[in-house]
């Protein structure tokens, strides 16, 4: 894992991922295509764990927008996942109530958790994340928790811009990762994994 707890393959395509922004809000085509690959593994991944089968048509309809407005777009590369999944996220949630399918209510836990116990939950879960079957698994969590891994893990944010897209404050989004996580832990059989963290509640969404 790199700084912040993003996995260390999207922290290495940041720098070209910023450059290729950069050249495609010029009208570079090929640039654009490039932003393209490296981004929509993990915002095709956020979306499945949101809208399931109909993961790939809301993510052209949020590349559409993506392309429409790229050249208001202002930041880096990292920046422009944080960007790009905020925008997948309203295309997600407005085909949601087109199908008239309302999210689970979750309570939201926004106490900051200290990681207990000698192997990380963050990691034990990451090896198999990228699978379909982890990403099926993840789209059995409570709403707060499945975003908040598919922000954090899939698309590669950092607690800070994982609330900005959710629209919550960083510690919510830490815990709710947390619980995710360690959920799925215990879900794929990851051992040494502990339950001594707090369990206050907080707001819900």
């Amino acid at each position: 894992m790199g700084q912040r707890g993003e996995p260390r393959r999207v922290q290495a395509y940041d720098g070209e991922l910023g450059t290729a922004v950069a050249r495609a809000q010029e009208g570079d085509e090929a640039a654009f295509a490039v932003a393209y690959r490296i981004v929509q593994p993990g915002l095709l991944g956020y979306l499945r764990g949101i809208v399931g089968d109909d993961a790939e048509d809301v993510a052209s309809d949020a590349w559409l927008e993506i392309a429409r407005d790229l050249r208001r777009f202002r930041g880096d590369g990292a920046g422009f996942r944080g960007w790009t999944a905020t925008i997948a996220r309203h295309r997600a949630l407005d085909h949601l109530r087109r199908q008239r399918v309302r999210p689970r209510p979750a309570a939201l836990e926004q106490d900051v958790l200290d990681l207990a116990g000698p192997h990380s939950t963050h990691d034990q879960a990451l090896e198999t994340l990228s699978t379909e079957a982890a990403l099926a698994l993840v789209s059995g969590l409570p709403r707060d928790q499945a975003e908040a891994v598919l922000l954090r893990v899939v698309v590669g944010l950092d607690g800070p811009a994982a609330a900005r897209v959710l629209g919550k404050r960083p510690g919510a989004v830490r815990t709710a990762t947390y619980r995710g996580l360690k959920r799925l832990a215990r879900q794929l059989g990851a051992d040494g994994v502990t339950d001594d963290a707090p369990r206050t509640l907080g707001e819900s969404t």
